[in-house]
Order: C-alpha cells, then sequence, then structure tokens
C-alpha cells in the first residue's frame, strides 16, 4: 500500500473538525433520538406496528425524493457565505423546531389522529432535515483534497456523531421513568423540546466556523432564477445521470444501502428483546439495560471502532478496511443467540464489540471514498459537484431506510408481535431473535460481494489529484 504524507495545505485544523463533527453529531441525534421515541408510538400508544412503520417510512420517501434537488442547489448557489453554508443555519433551525411540534402526542387522541398529525409534520421536519444535511454533506467532502485528511476528517465527525448514540438510548430511560414523568407521552412531549434546541445549536456550527475550501468556476454554476427553471430541470436530470454513470460511486450507495438499511431494519429490535425476553416485558424491570445497551455500543464505536478502521484504512486501503469491518460485525451479529439471555442479562454486552465494526466502519470509511469519487468526477467531467454526490448518495439511503422501517414494522406484525399485551408468545420472541441476526448479516454479504471490485486505491487517488492540479494550473 502506498503511504503518501499530507501536504500542510490539505490538513484541515483541528477546531474545524470539531465544528464539522458538531454538524454531524445533529445530523445523528436526530435519527438517534427518532429511533427511541418511535417505540412510544407502539409500546405507549397503542399504536399499530404498520401504523407506525409507516410514520417511518413514508416521510422518508418525501425526504429522499427532495435530497437530490437540495444537493444541486447547493451545489449552484452563488452568495457571498458559500454554497452551503446558509443552507445550513436555515436547515438546523427549520428542522429543530420541527421535530419539537412532531411529539406533541397525546394517548387520548384517537389513534388515526395521532398517526395523521405525526405524518404531516414529520414530512416538514424531514423538508428541514435534508435542508440542513445534503449541503453539510458536500461541504465534508470538499474540506480537503488529501486520500488521507479525508478519512481522518470523517473519522472525527463519525466519532463525534456517535456520541448522539451514546446518549439517545437515555432518552427511553427518562420518558418511561415514573419518578420525572407521569407517562411515556409526556415524556416524548417534553424531551423533544430539549432535542430539538440542542440540534439546532449543534447544527448551526458548520455554517459559523467551517471553511468551503474549494475554488469553484462560477460561470460554470447553474443561475437558479425561476426564468431559467426549465434550463435547470435539464441540468438536474443531467447531473442525476451522470452522478449514476459513475460505477465506483454507485458501488458506494449500493454497498451502504445494504449495510445500514439491514442495521436499521432491526435498529429497535434490542429495545423489543430485552424488554419482552430478557425480562417479560416488564418496562421497570428492564430499566437502564436497554440504554446501557445503545450506549456502550456507541463507546465501543467511537472509542475502539472508529479510531482501528481508521489505522487499518491507512494501512491496507479504504475497501480492505470495510471488508473486514463487515465480516467482525457478523460474528457479533451471530454473538447475540448467546449473548441475548435472560439468565444473565449482563452477557448482552459480549458481542458488541464486533458488532460495532458494522456501522462505524461504514460511514467513516464509505464518506471518505465518496470524497475521492468527487475526484474521478471533476476529472472525467470537469465540474465539482459533491452536494449531488452527496445528496444521492443519502437519497439511496434514505429511500432504503424507508423501506427498511416499513419492513421493520411488517416482520414485528407477521411474526406474532401483539402491541396490547405485556407477554409475548415464546414463537413470537423465537422469530424475532432470529430475524435480529439473519437479517444483517445477510445484507452484510451481499454488499461485501457488491464492493469486491471497487477500484479507488490511494495511488490512484493520488494520480487523480495530481491530474487535476495539473489541469486547474494550465487553465491559469
Amino acid at each position: 500500500m502506498a503511504n503518501y504524507k499530507t501536504a500542510l495545505e490539505d490538513r484541515v485544523p483541528f477546531g474545524e473538525k470539531i465544528a464539522f463533527g458538531s454538524g454531524h453529531l445533529a445530523n445523528q441525534l436526530f435519527p438517534a433520538a427518532l429511533g427511541v421515541f418511535m417505540v412510544v408510538l407502539v409500546m405507549s400508544l397503542k399504536m399499530n406496528p404498520i401504523l407506525a412503520g409507516l410514520l417511518g417510512a413514508l416521510p422518508r420517501f418525501l425526504d429522499a425524493l427532495i435530497d437530490p434537488i437540495m444537493g444541486f442547489i447547493s451545489d449552484n448557489t452563488k452568495s457571498k457565505w458559500g454554497r452551503r453554508k446558509p443552507y445550513i443555519l436555515v436547515g438546523a433551525t427549520l428542522s429543530g423546531l420541527a421535530f419539537m411540534v412532531m411529539w406533541q402526542l397525546y394517548p387520548q387522541n384517537s389513534e388515526m389522529y395521532n398517526f395523521f398529525y405525526f405524518l404531516i409534520v414529520s414530512m416538514f421536519f424531514y423538508i428541514g432535515y435534508t435542508v440542513f444535511a445534503a449541503p453539510l454533506i458536500g461541504l465534508g467532502y470538499e474540506m480537503t483534497s488529501d486520500y488521507n485528511e479525508r478519512t481522518r476528517l470523517m473519522a472525527v465527525s463519525q466519532f463525534m456523531g456517535q456520541i448522539a448514540w451514546m446518549i439517545a438510548p437515555w432518552f427511553w430511560v427518562i420518558i418511561y421513568d415514573k419518578s420525572i414523568y407521569d407517562s411515556a407521552p409526556e415524556g416524548a412531549r417534553n424531551l423533544s423540546i430539549w432535542v430539538g434546541s440542542l440540534c439546532m445549536i449543534l447544527g448551526i456550527m458548520p455554517a459559523l466556523f467551517n471553511k468551503e475550501k474549494v475554488d469553484i468556476d462560477k460561470d460554470k454554476l447553474a443561475d437558479l432564477s425561476m426564468k431559467d427553471l426549465a434550463i435547470n430541470a435539464k441540468e438536474f436530470f443531467r447531473g442525476i445521470k451522470l452522478t449514476l454513470k459513475n460505477k465506483p460511486f454507485v458501488k458506494l450507495c449500493a454497498t451502504t444501502f445494504l449495510i445500514f438499511n439491514g442495521f436499521q431494519t432491526i435498529a429497535q429490535f434490542a429495545f423489543f428483546i430485552i424488554v419482552y425476553y430478557l425480562f417479560n416485558g416488564d418496562t421497570n424491570a428492564a430499566g437502564t439495560w436497554p440504554a446501557w445497551f445503545g450506549t456502550i455500543s456507541s463507546v465501543a464505536t467511537a472509542f475502539l471502532v472508529i479510531p482501528i478502521v481508521t489505522a487499518i484504512s491507512l494501512k491496507i486501503g479504504k475497501k480492505n478496511a470495510f471488508i473486514i469491518a463487515t465480516l467482525l460485525s457478523m460474528v457479533g451479529y451471530t454473538l447475540k443467540w448467546w449473548g441475548f439471555n435472560p439468565a444473565n442479562p449482563w452477557l448482552m454486552f459480549m458481542p458488541i464489540p464486533f458488532l460495532s465494526f458494522g456501522i462505524g466502519g461504514l460511514f467513516t470509511l464509505m464518506m471518505s471514498m465518496t470524497a475521492d469519487v468527487c475526484d474521478l468526477d471533476e476529472l472525467n467531467n470537469g465540474e465539482r459537484r459533491e452536494g449531488m454526490f452527496g445528496a444521492v448518495y443519502w437519497w439511496m439511503v434514505k429511500l432504503g431506510t424507508a423501506a427498511a422501517m416499513l419492513l421493520s414494522g411488517v416482520v414485528l406484525h407477521y411474526i406474532g408481535f401483539d402491541e396490547s399485551i405485556k407477554v409475548q408468545a415464546a414463537s413470537t420472541i423465537t422469530n424475532l431473535r432470529i430475524a435480529d441476526i439473519v437479517i444483517p448479516i445477510f445484507s452484510g454479504i451481499l454488499a461485501i460481494m457488491v464492493i469486491w471490485k471497487y477500484d479507488i486505491t490511494e495511488t490512484k487517488a493520488n494520480e487523480i489529484k495530481a491530474a487535476l492540479v495539473a489541469r486547474r494550473t494550465t487553465k491559469l
């Protein structure tokens, strides 16, 4: 493996890495909190799991559809504040406010009233979230042109993002603590205000403190005026077509789709397995165990997995590091069968060091690899389109996440899960545990098959960078 020393001008100052990471903490805290809060819909508001699954899925389809549009707008914005930062500021504010309003749900309302209230407000939430997240991702791709510095930047951002997953499981404890709130819906209503406010503050940090490093040829940017709407539409679809013709990028999208959405499908299952299998449906007896499971998983990801994956990547390349991380995660999923044991709840922590390699390795490496792909695209097409690449990448993720949320509810329904009773049937629990293991392992195997022939190595990335530098120098 070739190793190139990162030039001083390609290094991202630590303060800027922290500011960018703060944005990713907000970006991760939203879905992390949603994953916990959504349990309230089924367990405390007694909503049918399929309806709850639809609430997780339908807004994400909208989110996925507008992602490429936001990427195109961000790529072609001309302002003295930059292409990305104004949207990051506005989007963080809108999504934070909508999150607060979204969880103002009451059990005395009918099931269908709560369903449509949540559905409508969550549409506004996801619009704001896309306005925030798509430019944030594009900003990260352009902050450095160095192959390894990109991995270091994404490692810091993912490390900070994991803080969200460390604290979010404790929202479950707070919401269900009778000494704090009389009911879980009341807890969700109150806590959502704190979470939304925190996400707003964290989300605006990149807008205030990060710099957009890449020089852009403004003559090549589309005019976003209504007068040129037809031209913009043509350029928008051309941009999507060019993006999807980039074979290495398509491999990254498909790989992420498989790993992340295999994980998302079973993300809530650990809560149900702990409560209904280890503690027979007694939420008081379950206490803080679900929270500790989520927190320890995130601590392992942040302090163990991300540093190890980053080091492996610097030694043997990003693709090889990803394959190793995915295989280790499969070991962890397999160990869950023995780890969830009613006789000894402490065993639930046994698989965590292996499990954490799945998501911890995925986004640290995939986001760094996507930045490399943006350079290849510029070499082939002469344009910088980080926003479009980031948007299409997350478009694929979000479409899959929408399907995963729906599939999660369908799985719960068809294995016989009954939200109205505390003690689930033995066959239901067994099938739930099997699904919790088999689904992510199967998706991991497919992901490795997809990424196997990805060919942007460190050597090739530096050749692309040198060619771009030579082209820019020639134009001067």
